[in-house]
């Protein structure tokens, strides 16, 4: 027998159960106190997040009455109702020219401003203040301040026209500006968050790197397009995603502003499940087209995190 292994103290089989018995206990205790400080967000979701989506799967093959109650089961008739409605379809196009409007446009003015001051000159706190108002706001509050702003006669931006000698615009009721008016509302409103994250992704790029941009004789523009962007590339993904998801779960401006009109011009998706849902009581119909739209946001995400992801450059 090797002299080392008479050295080593044996172990007792009894001993190492009981370290392995107190090693799970501890181990169960510190699962039970991660689920018991889990326990709040748990019950929210399962509130607020699990228990409308089981119940919206459940409505959306049952017929209901104007009170709201199952009156009978139907199936997949609500789908086929949906997928069969011109309107569904006029729905889905304002929501898709309405991302287009609002998502690039918000997010390449809120990366240009971010560019113009992320730097620390002097009087710069002052700007990112500025830009940052908007994240403040509600969606209501937002909303009020530019109908007020597109009003006909007395709004502020008909005046401005006025003093070049254009006619005033029905930014509202007019089908031709109504979608447009209530996208530069959306992307101002959105503009504060937007700003903010590019900002911190801006200022979290190193110094060395802009250094050794202005060593190797690299401009202003180069440097940003070939060593700042893909840098950021991660901050731009994560605005995009979340800024289209935004954009199709919006309805408090459109709401407030237009109604879903003029002739259905600003009837996004979740507006017309507000319709059928909440003023005609449709409420089977309502949540079949939650879930289309739920469907939708899926699968859109899933392309980007496929599609777009492999040109992200994580650091």
């Amino acid at each position: 027998m090797n002299t080392l292994d008479q050295d080593l103290p044996l172990v007792p089989a009894a001993a190492i159960r009981r370290n392995l018995k107190t090693k799970s206990a501890q181990l169960w205790k510190e699962t039970l106190l991660g689920y018991f400080f889990l326990a709040p967000s748990l019950a929210l979701f399962i509130v607020f997040l699990f228990y409308p989506l089981l119940q919206s799967l459940y409505l959306s093959v049952h017929e209901t009455d104007p009170r709201g109650r199952v009156a009978g089961y139907v199936g997949f008739d609500n789908f086929i109702d949906i997928f069969t409605s011109a309107k569904f379809y006029k729905s889905l196009e304002v929501t898709g020219l309405f991302t287009l409007l609002t998502v690039p446009t918000g997010i390449a003015l809120a990366l240009l401003l971010a560019a113009l001051t992320h730097n620390r000159l002097r009087g710069m706190r002052v700007f990112q203040f500025i830009f940052s108002l908007p994240v403040v706001l509600s969606v209501s509050t937002s909303a009020v301040i530019w109908m007020m702003l597109y009003h006909p006669s007395v709004g502020m931006i008909n005046y401005l026209l006025s003093l070049i000698g254009l006619e005033p615009v029905a930014w509202l009721t007019d089908p031709k500006w109504a979608l447009v008016s209530v996208s530069v509302m959306t992307i101002w409103m959105n503009l504060g968050f937007t700003y903010i994250v590019l900002l911190s992704g801006l200022q979290n790029i190193s110094d060395d790197m802009y250094d050794s941009a202005k060593i190797d004789g690299a401009g202003p523009f180069r440097t940003f397009v070939q060593i700042v962007m893909p840098l950021l590339s991660p901050t731009v993904f994560f605005v995009t995603i979340v800024s289209m998801i935004n954009a199709f779960q919006s309805f408090g401006q459109i709401h407030i502003l237009t109604k879903g009109g003029p002739v259905n011009a600003t009837d996004v998706l979740v507006y017309s499940i507000y319709q059928d849902a909440f003023i005609n009581f449709r409420f089977g119909t309502g949540s079949a087209q939650a879930l289309v739209l739920f469907t939708l946001i899926l699968i859109l995400t899933f392309v980007q995190f496929k599609v777009f992801e492999r040109n992200v450059h994580y650091q």
